[in-house]
């Protein structure tokens, strides 16, 4: 039996999915990826998941109708994956998420801050889930060229 947390990204761009499976799985993550919401079922139904890594802005079916698909029946934590930028898009999404939460609920900042000692990410300067104050929290993927 395979340890390692297992993340699955859907996202339609192939050089995206490469690159974020390639980064989680440098830090001790298993994943799978899939390009459309068809294949990100079939895993779900096959697999056991720990997290979903999600686009909004897929072909057909998008990320947002799946996030609200998948909480209709599951409690599988999503982080949603967006080039979009409008605050619209942000509460859409932040309201088909992970509960109903009482503004002083502090319970996601003690998930991140979990989250950040399981990647070794110091949390007085993170490098891989960053705070964005006012706002939430981005995961910041540093792309290296040679």
């Amino acid at each position: 039996m395979n340890e390692r947390p297992h993340v699955v990204i859907v996202d339609d761009d192939r050089e995206i999915r490469g690159l974020l499976a390639q980064y989680l799985e440098k830090h001790d993550f298993r994943t799978t990826t899939v390009a459309d919401g068809r294949e990100m079922r079939r895993i779900l139904e096959r697999s056991h998941v720990d997290l979903l890594v999600l686009d909004l802005m897929l072909p057909g079916e998008d990320g947002l109708s799946l996030c609200r698909e998948l909480r209709s029946r599951s409690q599988l934590p999503i982080i949603m994956l967006t080039a979009r930028g409008e605050d619209v898009d942000r509460i859409v999404g932040l309201e088909l998420g992970g509960r109903d939460a009482d503004p002083f609920d502090r319970s996601i900042d003690v998930r991140v801050s979990r989250l950040r000692q399981i990647l070794g990410d110091d949390a007085r300067a993170p490098q891989i889930i960053k705070t964005v104050y006012g706002e939430g929290y981005v995961i910041g993927v540093s792309v290296v060229t040679e």
